[in-house]
């Protein structure tokens, strides 16, 4: 049983990790095709929510190497 469960856990730390990337690459592209155009606020929100997905992604990896 815990085998089974250990390669869940890795098979859904690799698919976090996927789209962390995935999603940070799609908001980039729109980001360079709009050419970072937009509010203060827009531009907040970008910043913020690449630094939580990174963030994420660190956890993530600090957490499957324990």
């Amino acid at each position: 049983m815990k085998s089974e469960t250990s390669i869940l856990i890795k098979l859904l730390t690799w698919a976090a990790l996927a789209g962390n990337i995935l999603f940070m690459l799609w908001i980039s592209y729109n980001g360079i095709s709009e050419h970072f155009k937009g509010t203060i606020y827009e531009k907040l929100s970008y910043i913020g929510l690449m630094g939580l997905l990174v963030i994420n992604s660190i956890l993530v990896l600090r957490k499957r190497n324990t």
